[in-house]
This record gives C-alpha cells, sequence and structure tokens, in this order.
C-alpha cells in the first residue's frame, strides 16, 4: 500500500538522519543498567539516608530486599484542576509496590503551571521554559540513584514533555506514565466559546462570563476541551507510555484507580531486574515518535507539539523536522471532531469509541508501527481493546469499539472527516509557520489582506475596542518568540478575531508566537521561525503590506516589491520591557539560549 509505504520512507529518513546521536544515547543508556538493585551500588550512609524515613516494612524490603524501589515523579498540586486528583497517588502507589514486592518513593515533584490561569497574563512569558525546568527537576529527583523503575504524574501542557524529556535522560530505567483522567463535562466549551466573543464586544458582563468559564471548568480532573493537555494523553497512549485505554478515564473514579494501580505493577515487570527488562530509552524508537505524529495529524491535536515533540525525541537522541510532520499530514486521514476543532469534548469521544476505535482504524490503515514495544509489551494490538471493572474490583480489558458510536465525533479511515491530517507546515519570504487546520473551515484557508502590525495583545484589543480591525485583515502580532519573551500563548487575540470574523471579513493572524491546542476557526499562522527578535522577515513588515496565507498550498508570503523590500529595516522592540517581573529576570539565559521554534524551542 501506498500509505505504508510513505511511512516507511519518513520513519527510514528519521532513522538515517539520526544514526549517530541515537547510536550514542543507547550506548550511554546501556552503561547505566544494573541488574541488581540500585540502591546496593550506593554506600552505607547513602542508603541509610534513602530509608530513614521509610515505614518499618519498606526500611526492611530496602534494607535487606531484593525486590526493585520505584521512584514517584509528580507534579501535583491542588491549583490544577488535572493535577489536584495526584494528591492520593503517593498512597496508592506505595500499596500496590509493596503487593507487588517492592516499594515506592516519592522521588521528587516538578513544577506545574496553569496556562489557563496564565493565559493573557505576564506569568504566560515562562510557560514554554516550565517544561525544560520540570526536566530538569526530574533529572535531580532521579539523581538519588536508587531507583529502578518509575512512574511519572502528569498531564498538562509543559508537563508531559518535561516528565518525558527528564525520564529520557534516565533512559536506562523503565517508565510508566499515570494520567489523572478528565473532569465530567459541564458548560459546553462552543458556548463558552461564543460567549467569550459576545464579551469581547461588549454585549455580556464579567460575572456572566466567569459564570459560564465556572460552570465549565468545574471539578478535578483534565479539563474537557482537546487541547495540549489531552492531546499529551492521547499521545502518551499512542506511544505505548499509558495502560491500554488509560487516558480519558474520569478522575477519581474506581476504574481511575485500579488503571493506576495496575501501572505501577507494570513499572516492576519491566525492570532489569527481571525478564522482561524494556527501559525507556530503548522503548521509544523511531517508529514510537512516528505513531505519535501520526495520532496528533488524525486527531487535530495540539499545535505545541510541533515543539514539544521535537524536543522530547532529541532527548532519545532521535532528529525530527517539521518535514516529517508535513509528510505524514499528507497520507494522514483526520479521523476526530473534539472542541476546538468540532463541538464535543474528550468525554464525548471517549463514550464514542475513544483511543480503541483511533487504534484499530490507524493500524487497519497501515499508519502506525505495529511491532513497537509499550509498557504491556510488544505490539499495538492490545491497545484496540478497553478497560474495564471486573467482579472482584480489578482492571480487565476486552475487545473495544469496532465501530463508532457516534460518526460526528469520531470516524473510521474509510470515511474521514478530512483526507489531510490536522496540522500543515506553510513556508515563503517570511519563513516557516505552523497552521492548524483542523479548526479552519475550508472556505478560511486562503485569506490575501493587508497587515496591520502589533507587537503585544494589549495593543490589538485597543485597536479592536476602536473599531479599527471591522474589515479584511491579517494581524501580525510580532516580537512573541521564545527569544523575545518566551513565547507566550497569545489567547486574548482569538475573541476579537473571531468576532470580527463572525462580521463576514476576511480575518488571520501571523505571529511568531503560540495559540496552543485552543487554536480557534481563525487562519493562523504560528510558530512563525525565524521570529521577530532574531531577525526574522516578519520584523520588516508594515502596516497595510499585502500578505497571503494559504494553508491548502502551505505559502506565507508578503506581496511587497522586492526591491522596496530588500531596503527594509528591521523593526526593534524595547527587551526591557519583557524581561522583569513575575520572575521573568531568571529566565534570561533561556531567552537567550533557546532554538527555534522548528529545532523545539528548546535549551538543550
Amino acid at each position: 500500500m501506498e500509505v505504508i509505504r510513505r511511512v516507511a520512507d519518513v520513519t527510514s529518513r528519521i532513522i538515517e538522519r539520526s544514526k549517530p546521536t541515537r547510536s550514542t544515547y543507547l550506548e550511554r543508556i546501556a552503561a547505566a543498567v544494573q541488574n541488581t538493585p540500585s540502591r546496593y551500588a550506593r554506600g552505607c550512609a547513602n542508603q541509610a539516608h534513602g530509608f530513614a524515613a521509610c515505614c518499618a516494612e519498606d526500611k526492611s524490603l530496602l534494607r535487606f530486599g531484593n525486590a526493585g524501589n520505584l521512584a514517584i515523579v509528580t507534579s501535583y498540586n491542588d491549583m490544577l484542576s488535572a493535577h489536584q486528583p495526584y494528591e492520593r497517588y503517593p498512597e496508592l502507589i506505595r500499596d500496590a509496590a509493596r503487593k507487588a514486592g517492592g516499594t515506592a518513593q516519592v522521588a521528587g515533584g516538578v513544577p506545574a503551571m496553569c496556562d489557563g490561569m496564565t493565559q493573557g497574563e505576564t506569568g504566560m512569558e515562562l510557560s514554554l521554559f516550565s517544561r525544560d525546568v520540570i526536566a530538569l527537576s526530574t533529572a535531580i529527583a532521579l539523581s538519588h540513584q536508587t531507583f529502578d523503575t518509575a512512574v511519572y504524574l502528569g498531564i498538562c501542557d509543559k508537563i508531559v514533555p518535561g516528565l518525558l524529556i527528564g525520564a529520557l535522560s534516565f533512559g536506562h530505567l523503565p517508565a510508566v506514565f499515570l494520567p489523572g483522567g478528565p473532569m465530567t463535562s459541564g458548560y459546553s466549551n462552543e458556548d463558552r466559546k461564543l460567549l467569550r466573543q459576545r464579551f469581547a464586544e461588549g454585549q455580556v458582563t464579567r460575572d456572566e462570563l466567569l459564570e459560564a468559564e465556572s460552570s465549565s471548568y468545574h471539578s478535578p480532573g483534565t479539563c474537557t476541551f482537546y487541547g495540549t493537555a489531552n492531546t499529551n494523553q492521547m499521545m502518551m497512549e499512542i506511544m505505548g507510555l499509558h495502560l491500554p485505554g488509560s487516558s480519558f478515564v474520569n478522575a477519581n473514579t474506581p476504574l481511575r484507580d485500579a488503571l493506576t494501580r495496575e501501572g505501577v505493577r507494570r513499572a516492576f515487570a519491566l525492570t532489569a531486574l527481571g525478564k522482561s527488562y524494556m527501559p525507556v530509552g530503548k522503548m521509544l524508537d523511531e517508529r514510537v515518535f512516528v505513531n505519535g505524529l501520526v495520532g496528533i495529524l488524525a486527531t487535530g491535536g495540539s499545535t505545541n507539539h510541533t515543539m514539544h515533540m521535537i524536543a522530547m525525541a532529541a532527548a532519545a537522541g532521535i532528529k525530527l523536522t517539521w518535514s516529517d510532520f508535513e509528510d505524514l499530514a499528507e497520507i494522514t486521514p483526520l479521523l476526530v471532531r473534539v472542541y476546538p476543532n468540532g463541538k464535543a469534548d474528550v468525554n464525548h469521544f471517549h463514550a464514542a469509541g475513544g483511543m480503541g476505535f483511533l487504534f484499530r482504524e490507524l493500524l487497519g490503515a497501515g499508519l502506525l508501527h505495529q511491532d513497537v514495544h509499550t509498557v504491556v509489551g510488544e505490539g499495538l494490538q492490545r491497545y484496540t481493546e478497553e478497560p474495564f471493572l471486573n467482579a472482584d474490583g480489578a482492571v480487565v480489558w476486552r475487545e473495544g469499539a469496532t465501530v463508532s458510536r457516534d460518526d460526528r465525533i469520531l470516524r473510521p479511515a474509510s470515511a474521514p472527516f478530512e483526507s489531510h491530517g490536522g496540522l500543515s507546515v506553510l513556508n515563503g519570504n517570511l519563513g516557516k509557520a505552523i497552521v492548524k487546520t483542523s479548526a479552519v473551515a475550508p472556505g478560511r484557508r486562503r485569506v490575501q489582506a493587508t497587515a496591520r502590525i502589533f507587537h503585544s495583545q494589549d495593543e490589538m484589543q485597543q485597536a479592536f475596542r476602536a473599531g479599527e480591525l471591522h474589515r479584511d485583515v491579517v494581524v501580525v502580532a510580532r516580537f512573541q518568540g521564545p527569544k523575545a519573551n518566551g513565547m507566550p500563548e497569545l489567547h486574548k487575540l482569538l475573541p476579537p478575531l473571531q468576532a470580527v470574523q463572525n462580521h463576514g471579513y476576511k480575518v488571520a493572524l501571523i505571529t511568531d508566537g503560540r495559540l496552543s491546542g485552543a487554536s480557534g476557526d481563525v487562519l493562523s499562522a504560528i510558530h512563525l521561525t525565524p521570529e521577530a527578535a532574531d531577525g526574522g522577515p516578519i520584523a520588516r513588515l508594515q502596516d497595510g503590506d499585502l500578505l497571503l496565507i494559504d494553508a491548502e498550498a502551505g505559502k506565507l508570503e508578503v506581496l511587497v516589491d522586492s526591491e522596496e523590500w530588500a531596503q527594509r529595516s528591521l523593526a526593534t522592540k524595547d527587551k526591557e520591557l519583557s524581561s522583569f517581573g513575575v520572575g521573568r529576570e531568571l529566565f534570561s539565559m533561556f531567552r537567550e539560549r533557546v532554538s527555534p521554534s522548528d529545532q523545539g524551542a528548546t535549551i538543550f
């Protein structure tokens, strides 16, 4: 089949370009493997420090036993609704570890900021960099070298990628990621979006909007729209780091707890102390990352992963590029419609057949590498199954949905929503950018209009309130890239632009910043590289320039006379304005060191 051949071609290309770095990485993790408990290699004082605070049973096992010791790396806090359920997990995990004959310890915590709380605020300028801080924190947690396996508690935006980068720095250890699950459905995401637009136009009060937001984000668990957090969950499952069918089981339910206990048992089964050793650094090979890319494209996942996947793969010695996304998008059908790509939420997706049906369709279409290693063994066939509780309260799996239970949300590969994946890469004389096509109606994927330049979200909102944007327009938000100010998500841009679009105007956005998994139905060329702060062409743009964004043809161009364009100087922005306050001064070295968006926007 042509699809199978093209998936193989992309995979072969990745393997070939990654050979030097991947082989070095595998050699390094092989040298770190120990076939006896890791704590035995530590001195007596080191070991005593490690179990001094343990209960008598665990202390005895750690002192005299031959069983494994499991690290818990947690991003728990009770500010994030998605992470609040993790408060109970350490005791659940310790109990499951003892029943498996081993021990478990909280090795360390990692920071977990809520992008939903910092959207449009100054603190958002720390968000992307928090991923690399989390990776560093994970390495510190594991640096005591007293562990034989690890579980990772994380869900949201930068947290899962950061945990995985850190886990891969200890790639000789097995890794299981334990999700917390989504909250139940509340006020619909689609109605909330419309209310935000009406608020931007002054048609509803702040109290009315806050009531709607509170009814949407209403309980412990992940937010229910398909943003970066839930794309993370899909990605961890399709890459084999979650148990089958576990990603979207609701928080704080008996099935959720049973899956957590089973995840602990699997973490112990994979250690070098037994016969089924599978370190995470070996498990996550080039084929697994290709599977992850396909999953993002087939579900219309978060645009943030055009950076995160590159950074995560690099931590395993694997080199991904935006061209890999682009080539796979040409053959990957869009099978899922979940807000912001549709009106449903992740609970509706799960009920319609969820991950089991998605796996079945992608495997049947030849889009996934089936013969990869996962936390439940070799091969992806088990991931077509769904988990349930038996009469004893233990988790068991049975055949998942063979047909979609709602084809408005989830479709077979033979009848997709679209034949092209949910992301496109644009190229042109302004550089390279990403478009989330799955959220944009086909008739709105090509816009040619004049530019209006802004250097902040607040500037753009002032122009909107003054009525200056009620026309065909391409809004340009520059100096929003990683070097400029940490590449915040530009959440405040969307409601005004959607409101202008709803008045019948052709509207688009170009930015070197981010819009995240919440990217809406306005044509948006984001993650533009080179960025303005790095001398990118976007810094030459002026108000009134004619711009073309064509997501179907993959074009991003300024239609200005070439001689005039060449003579233009680069605009500048006072860096001091985004260098201090809310901790930003502590991240100056990140801004100086960070790589471009198409190279992962990382300091490593």
